[in-house]
């Protein structure tokens, strides 16, 4: 038996190439130049599946966050040069929630995430709860770069990844079922978290994903015609 399930109603998800950085035009110039490569995938994925769509709680999902300028601002710290402040600002957790409001002019709620490997899968349980609770469309955001050599390798399978997911009951093309049970060790899966539900969601099928004691499953099921 499962320890949580719930079930996510999918608008839409996006998923964009992290080859480079998104030119992310729907920002400000003197915003955008200061954007790092992390926040410009977010704000990219998170524009793209917003679409049209009016006011939109928000929940950012990332294990690292803004870790590389997070580690610049340390290593001016130790050479005794000066901190950046807009280097600062930019360092926090919910630094893409922050500019995607500004950019929408939407003061809708919005909530940040970090939970280790799990980040994604407990990313959108979050966002879930929110759309249930509120009883209105929630845009879940995971974003993630993996951690700087000066970490050595927190996780040799990492990779960029970003995926948006618009979560919304009214309009929802189909149905993303997470069971999440704690088992005996085991070997771990050798891909991320974010690709298992990445496969679930564009094969249609179900998918599965382990790390530590914890076996994550998702399914898909079609909405009704």
């Amino acid at each position: 038996m499962a320890d949580l399930r719930w079930t996510v109603p999918i608008a839409r998800w996006t998923s964009i190439s992290t080859e480079g950085a998104p030119g992310v035009e729907f920002i400000q110039p003197m915003v955008r130049r200061r954007l790092s490569r992390l926040s410009r995938l977010a704000l990219q994925a998170a524009h793209d599946c917003a679409g049209e769509s009016g006011a939109l709680r928000m929940v950012f999902a990332s294990r690292h966050g803004e870790l590389a300028r997070t580690t610049g601002i340390l290593e001016d710290i130790q050479a005794a040069a000066p901190v950046s402040p807009t280097a600062f600002s930019h360092s926090v957790l919910n630094t893409a929630t922050g500019i995607f409001g500004i950019a929408r002019r939407d003061r809708s709620p919005a909530t940040a995430i970090s939970a280790g490997t799990e980040t994604l899968g407990y990313g959108l349980l979050e966002a879930f709860a929110q759309c249930n609770a509120h009883a209105s469309p929630v845009l879940f955001v995971y974003a993630n770069e993996p951690a700087g050599a000066v970490y050595n390798d927190v996780d040799a399978d990492e990779a960029s990844e970003v995926l948006a997911i618009l979560l919304d009951a009214r309009s929802a093309v189909g149905y993303l079922t997470c069971d999440v049970e704690t088992c005996a060790a085991g070997a771990e899966s050798e891909h991320t978290q974010s690709a298992s539900v990445q496969d679930c969601l564009s094969a249609r099928t179900n998918a599965t994903w382990r790390s530590g004691a914890s076996l994550w499953r998702w399914s898909w099921h079609d909405r009704a015609a």
